[in-house]
């Protein structure tokens, strides 16, 4: 024996209609798509009549969302990522004016520490050198370029990809100054830090993705060209991390921009931890060279 619900406005001759999610409210208006009652409490105004909140609520889960060209949810409002990368890097900085070489050398990059303390890989993007104009040039550029390339980036590839894109870029810097250095020379030593390497990841994710929209990346590539100039130039810039960025950053570009319309999360996924694993092999393998040769 089967059984059938009843339809809308069923059941309502016996006496004034009700809102069937309040049945101790009598209401004569009805929802203009499925027909039922609706009380005060239910309604929500529609371009054409009133809708209850059932049929809000299915047409909002049936509704797709924008995304960009590059498959992110299209999100107003500020650039929420980017701005706590600033404030992150900014309080890590007032810190450092506070506290001195206690808070910096703990966050600081050098590649004899890494191996035991692999944490100073990510944490020295947040450190800048805390003396004099340059320390503040330093700390200024890096937040400008920041800024300018973090909105671009977070709007288009959304917030999951532009923070695996920033990270990792620092990484990837971090990594390219410790194949660099020689356990002979002052470089092994030598304390690195800045967001200089994650900011060179931006600009190489950057270029890639203007060039998958059909736009020119030459203004990007000018600017990456005259900040490697400089980088060889200036003896106080790793134009090591600059590099190691860098090149970080356009893989991880062309995975994101390239991937397949149906596969972008999956190939996200992938391109990020595929790089990581090989900048961590990469290291590894330097420190048990390193081992090898000094013991």
């Amino acid at each position: 024996m089967s059984a059938s619900l009843p339809g809308p406005g069923a059941g309502q001759g016996a006496g004034p209609p009700v809102c069937p999610r309040h049945p101790d409210r009598v209401s004569y208006v009805r929802c203009q798509r499925c027909d039922r009652p609706t009380c005060p409490e239910c309604q929500r105004p529609a371009p054409v009549g009133i809708h209850c909140v059932d049929c809000v609520r299915d047409a909002n889960r049936a509704a797709r969302q924008p995304k960009t060209a590059f498959g992110a949810p299209l999100r107003g409002g500020e650039p929420v990522v980017t701005i706590t990368l600033i404030a992150v890097t900014v309080l890590s900085y007032l810190l450092q004016l506070t506290l001195g070489d206690r808070w910096t050398s703990a966050i600081w990059f050098w590649p004899a520490a890494g191996e035991v303390e692999p944490w100073r890989f990510l944490t020295s993007a947040f450190a800048h050198y805390p003396y004099g104009t340059f320390g503040i040039t330093h700390i200024l550029f890096n937040m400008y370029a920041v800024w300018v390339l973090g909105r671009e980036l977070e709007h288009a590839l959304g917030r999951a990809r532009y923070i695996a894109l920033y990270l990792v870029s620092a990484f990837g810097g971090s990594v390219m100054v410790l194949l660099f250095a020689s356990p002979v020379t002052g470089d092994w030593t030598r304390p690195v830090l800045g967001a200089s390497g994650a900011v060179f990841g931006l600009f190489g994710a950057i270029a890639v993705v203007l060039r998958r929209m059909g736009r020119s990346a030459r203004p990007i590539i000018v600017v990456v060209a005259l900040n490697a100039v400089i980088g060889f130039l200036v003896p106080a810039i790793a134009w090591q991390g600059h590099l190691g960025g860098l090149l970080t950053g356009m893989v991880l570009g062309v995975g994101f921009a390239y991937a397949p319309k149906a596969r972008r999360r999956e190939v996200a996924i992938a391109v990020t931890v595929g790089t990581a694993i090989v900048l961590i092999v990469l290291a590894l393998v330097k420190y048990a060279s390193v081992t090898a040769a000094f013991g």
